[in-house]
């Protein structure tokens, strides 16, 4: 087996690791349809029947059915999953409920419209994301989607039709699906189907035809359509033929390829191929051979920017090593299905072919079915000078004087022996130095030395000597044989020198990476882990780098880091952060920059920055080698991040424990002297009241304390009864011991009833008002209002005082919490312990400063629409609200009670 034809052993493990990932995933089938009205759901429904009859289990996740009797018709008998209900500003929204098919996992589930945006508040924003967790939990989805609906494909249906499209889907979801069903019409089918009623009904039906169903929309969307699904057909066509290792090409679609390198024509080439590739409508690819001969840095960047400007163009780049172009190219256009090549007419001296092949001529013999464009070039006035130049500048004069030394020294050592052994072996003698210089110096010296090796031999040694006269025929020939023999073995040596460079590069990038991997293994955490990292950086690229992580602020360097940017060079690592794109040296976006920023990018978040101080511009391999150590720094981060999160959390948890173990235990140790104080002070005494009400402040902690452990012990569960809520905060208020001028009470005409534990929500408005009290301007009344909000229940409790300090209003609900302007007394539980209670309810607290001075505490307590007013229910039993309401407060205390027994 040739190299062309053997695997490549890294594509061999992604397809592995993808057939790995394939059997664990459901199917995705997709009836695919160029606009509403082909008959997706209605094909999709039948397919799913027999599946049923099959002996698969099927249910019905969500059918949009839009009053077609035939589609209902297909429903009869399966097995329809009921639709979860979501409230979104007072008006109730059905969406699929993706939590009771996981729970059901069936064989397979079908899904209707996949472009579909759910609900707010739904656990996904888009159907296809509720598809994608179907599939990744193991079951089968059917699914449809229009053409117009696919995300590439959006902008062009929008200018085509002139509506826009809101609703799209990856293309990445359809590159998922295991199979694509085309349901296809044509245009007067269609419009026959529309007149019918059969897509749209009455003064819809009339907007669409004369709209978004015309003929010419619908022609271009029915190609369009077609051309998706060809595409699918494709990209499944070219995995069968890397699977099973098919040589193509199977023209089946034209796909271009064309071949790029450092010379400066291949911009020519690319943008040729981009128009050759639009005319064809075919998709197309560049390729780069790394050869053996290392680019010099001019050379690098313009290769870079063609890499560059073939991606920007759209086309799929494939940069791969090969000691020979030809079968290297060859090879990449087989294994990637391409029908057609591109390549440039070379330029080089005629002769050269003779020592070397000619990868045009071989490519020609060997290409097969695939087809060969050979494209001109701009030759210049003097091409072969200028090459000639060229080549020679990048070759060190040294080199040339090391050639110069070895031909002194064998032609001294040869003239010291040449009485002994005559001037033929003396020809073995330099062509023994030219085969070493070979492994050792480049291309150009090597012929140097080959060259003068032959003019030293004949003036020095061949008769006559000191002369470059031959006299005899058979000298000449052995001059004429040693001549060719010592250039093609010095290319050939030559040749060989440069492989087992290129073979030591790729070891020397391999060995990084080894090390890399092995030192962030052995690395406990990043205090350990980056000195490490970047010490490999300057070893292997002999520059200085630093670290940025991101934190709460934004970036921050990490101490580790072997040099401080400038204030430019940490602009452009936060925009390489921001952008989750590499800026600096050598990119397209602020190319001036002395340092090259590559983001750290885990999955779908940036986790810091990667700068690196380069002295030049970085060669092709130098980058992609700083790519991979990002890649591998930027998952060590973010596990690290993760483990940290997880020992902050385990921490969290231990304190709670212990938290809630402290609280019981002083709590209850101190309740039972609480009580026995009290009861003896109720005998009269001078400084009773006193004593009694610090009694009872001392019971109000303890209770509070209490109460703070049964929340989040879970001891304390809501008995929800119908409460009126004017009676709510009349009890509240009473209970609270508030005198009549003390307090202002504004309630609501008409408000509904609301479902919670009045025991619970009363508590809850004490603790508000008690605050209100210790906070607010005494010659200034507590404002207490009940209103409605759309469907949620507010319930506010309002003071004069100071009011809150700026990010204040959430810190007042955390437990112990004591601003600056708290006074004596109390320990920071009563707010924390409100908005527990008022959760528990299903509502929720929030605290904000009042124009003109004070605090303001609002309580948003839902509001369903099936409860009744306490109102409607006296009318039928003849029982006053009032009695309504205080008879489902007993009942509430009563439950408790027993629930605490």
């Amino acid at each position: 087996m040739s190299d062309s034809e053997r695997p490549d052993p890294d594509a061999l493990l992604a397809r592995m690791k993808r057939k790995e990932i394939e059997s664990t995933r459901g199917k995705l089938k997709i009836f695919f349809g160029m606009s509403p009205g082909v008959g997706k759901t209605y094909a999709m429904l039948q397919a799913a029947r027999q599946k049923q009859a099959e002996g698969c289990e099927v249910v019905i996740g969500i059918v949009e059915t839009h009053g077609r009797k035939e589609t209902e018709a297909l429903l009869e008998g399966m097995p329809i999953m009921p639709r979860t209900q979501i409230e979104y500003r007072g008006t109730k929204l059905e969406e699929m409920d993706l939590d009771a098919i996981l729970t059901w996992h069936p064989g397979l589930a079908v899904v209707d419209e996949l472009a579909h945006t759910n609900a707010p508040g739904s656990r996904h924003p888009k159907r296809y994301q509720d598809v994608l967790e179907l599939l990744d939990a193991g079951i089968n989805v059917f699914t449809t989607l229009n053409v117009q609906h696919v995300g590439s494909r959006s902008d062009t249906v929008r200018q085509i039709t002139g509506a826009p499209v809101s609703e799209t889907v990856p293309d990445s979801v359809l590159d998922l699906a295991d199979q694509i069903v085309l349901l296809d019409l044509t245009p007067d089918q269609l419009l026959s189907r529309l007149a019918e009623g059969k897509v749209y009904l009455g003064e819809r039906a009339e907007w669409a035809a004369k709209n978004f169903f015309r003929e010419s929309n619908l022609t271009a969307l029915r190609e369009m359509a077609l051309r998706v699904v060809a595409e699918h057909v494709d990209r499944d066509l070219r995995e069968i033929m890397a699977e099973q290792r098919i040589l193509g090409p199977w023209k089946s679609a034209d796909r271009l390829l064309v071949a790029v390198s450092a010379s400066p024509y291949s911009e020519r080439l690319i943008r040729y191929t981009r128009r050759l590739a639009s005319s064809m409508e075919a998709s197309w690819l560049v390729a780069n051979i790394e050869g053996p001969r290392s680019l010099s840095q001019e050379e690098q960047t313009r290769l870079t920017r063609y890499l560059a400007l073939a991606r920007q163009l759209g086309a799929e780049v494939v940069s791969t090593p090969g000691s020979d172009i030809a079968e290297t190219l060859l090879r990449v256009a087989r294994e990637n299905n391409v029908t057609q090549i591109v390549i440039g007419k070379p330029l080089g001296a005629r002769w050269l072919s003779l020592l070397k092949r000619d990868p045009l001529s071989w490519l020609m013999r060997h290409s097969g079915n695939i087809d060969i464009h050979m494209i001109p070039t701009e030759e210049s006035a003097q091409p072969r000078r200028e090459g000639l130049e060229q080549r020679l500048a990048r070759t060190p004069w040294q080199e040339f004087g090391t050639a110069l030394g070895i031909a002194a020294v064998v032609t001294a050592f040869a003239l010291s022996v040449f009485n002994f052994i005559g001037y033929w072996a003396i020809a073995l003698f330099y062509l023994f130095a030219v085969v070493l210089a070979g492994m050792r110096l480049r291309r150009w010296p090597t012929f140097f030395l080959a060259s003068l090796s032959a003019l030293l031999w004949n003036f020095l040694f061949i008769p006559p000597r000191f002369t470059f006269y031959i006299s005899k025929f058979e000298d000449f020939m052995m001059f004429g044989a040693y001549f060719v023999i010592a250039v093609v073995i010095g290319h050939l040596a030559t040749q060989l020198h440069e492989r087992e460079q290129a073979e030591r590069r790729r070891e020397e990038r391999a060995t990084a990476l080894y090390r890399l991997t092995r030192t962030l293994a052995a690395s406990g955490d990043l205090t350990q882990a980056l000195p490490k990292v970047l010490q490999l950086i300057r070893d292997f690229f002999r520059a200085d780098a630093a670290v940025w992580l991101r934190d709460e602020n934004g970036l921050t360097q990490h101490p580790a880091s072997t040099f401080a940017p400038s204030r430019k060079g940490e602009s452009v690592a936060i925009w390489a952060f921001q952008k989750k794109q590499a800026a600096g040296k050598s990119t397209d976006t602020l190319p001036d920059s002395e340092c090259l920023h590559i983001p750290l990018v885990a999955g779908d978040s940036a986790e810091g920055v990667l700068s690196v101080r380069l002295k030049t511009l970085p060669t092709l391999e130098q980058r992609e080698l700083l790519d991979a150590f990002a890649a591998q720094l930027a998952v060590f981060v973010d596990k690290e991040r993760a483990l940290q999160e997880n020992r902050e959390a385990q921490v969290a948890r231990e304190s709670q424990k212990l938290q809630k173990a402290l609280f019981d235990s002083v709590s209850h140790e101190l309740k039972t002297p609480l009580a026995a104080m009290t009861a003896a002070l109720q005998q009269p005494r001078p400084d009773s009241v006193e004593l009694q009400q610090a009694a009872r402040r001392l019971t109000h902690t303890v209770n509070n304390l209490l109460d703070a452990t049964r929340l989040e012990s879970g001891l304390l569960q809501p008995v929800c009864e119908w409460c009126d809520p004017g009676e709510l905060v009349h009890e509240a208020v009473a209970a609270s011991g508030l005198k009549e001028g003390d307090v202002q009470i504004n309630i609501a005409k008409n408000l509904p009833a609301v479902s919670v534990d009045s025991g619970l929500i009363q508590q809850a408005l004490n603790a508000l008002l008690s605050n209100s009290m210790s906070y607010g301007k005494s010659d200034r009344p507590i404002e207490v209002s009940a209103t409605r909000d759309d469907s949620t229940l507010v319930i506010s409790v309002a003071d004069r005082g100071a009011g809150l300090e700026p990010g204040e209003e959430t810190k007042v609900f955390q437990k112990f919490y004591r601003g600056p302007r708290t006074r004596p007394g109390g320990i920071g539980l009563g707010l924390s312990i409100a908005r527990q209670l008022i959760e528990a309810n299903g509502g929720q607290i929030v605290a904000q400063n009042r124009q003109g001075g004070g605090a303001v505490f609002s309580i948003r307590l839902p509001i369903s629409e099936a409860m009744r007013l306490p109102g409607a229910e006296s009318v039928a039993t003849g029982v006053s609200p009032r009695e309504t309401v205080e008879a489902s407060a007993v009942k509430a205390l009563a439950a408790r009670v027993s629930s605490a027994k």
